[in-house]
């Protein structure tokens, strides 16, 4: 995190725009002033479909992202652990790995349906593969001697997986969980805005459709500010829980 330097960017493009607006007086359906985009969210917030839709997506995000972590992990330490069973799966895994989540939005509607059931199964999709890669990586980088370790204490798959190998892996799971949480927003804002009637998603079309567009930007900011704002809080909690070890990511300041 970069403080308050980090705000002048977004501080000047913000006076430049409302500058640019104002001197050649544009009025249009597609743009809005940023003095407009903050009408916007104070609509928002006041009739209260910004915080409703706000929640909706968090829902779906968080439903999505432990569904697929949960799957990655295990199957990620399972390939870790039997190199003969990553063999096996392997052409597998590089089929279905990248096929593209919003491509199956028809399949997962035909089983679920509208509602929170469908958006999560793609999110979920979406959010397995990364973390099933970066955990089968991390195990497979796991210095040897702690497994030699874990045969002298007599630990089996599944003592020496919870109690020497993912404490070891964890600033690796840390940095999968940050990339997990970035793709379950993009996957979940876009199955609303493609399919589903909820969320911020569906909200931003809504606003493009009846050519609002000071609120339709509003919601596209507000995408951008929980992305970020998500990102940040793993940071921090990487940073807490890792500084001692010094594998915490470049990316955090002091």
């Amino acid at each position: 995190m970069s403080g308050w330097r980090g705000l002048i960017v977004p501080v000047v493009l913000l006076l430049l725009g409302e500058a640019a607006f104002r001197v050649f007086g544009y009025v249009g359906d597609t743009l809005a002033p940023p003095s407009a985009i903050f009408r916007g969210f104070a609509e928002a917030i006041g009739d209260g479909t910004m915080v409703t839709t706000t929640l909706q997506t968090f829902a779906t995000v968080l439903g999505g992202t432990v569904i697929g972590a949960a799957f990655g992990l295990v199957v990620g330490c399972a390939l870790g652990f039997w190199n003969l069973l990553y063999r096996f799966t392997y052409i597998t895994i590089e089929c279905l790995r990248p096929i593209p989540s919003v491509a199956l939005l028809p399949l997962s509607l035909m089983i679920f349906g509208f509602g929170y059931k469908m958006e999560i199964a793609i999110v979920g999709f979406a959010t397995a593969w990364p973390f099933l890669i970066l955990t089968y990586s991390a195990i497979s980088q796991v210095e040897p001697r702690l497994l030699e370790v874990a045969k002298v204490f007599g630990f089996g798959p599944v003592g020496t997986a919870w109690k020497l190998v993912l404490p070891a892996a964890a600033p690796r799971l840390m940095t999968a969980l940050r990339l997990c949480i970035g793709i379950a927003l993009v996957v979940a804002v876009t199955s609303e805005i493609v399919s589903n009637p909820q969320g911020l998603g569906h909200e931003l079309m809504i606003a493009q459709e009846t050519l609002r567009p000071h609120r339709m930007l509003a919601y596209l900011v507000l995408v951008g500010l929980i992305g970020w704002g998500l990102n940040n809080l793993l940071l921090w909690l990487q940073t807490r829980m890792f500084r001692h070890r010094g594998e915490v990511d470049t990316e955090v300041a002091a």
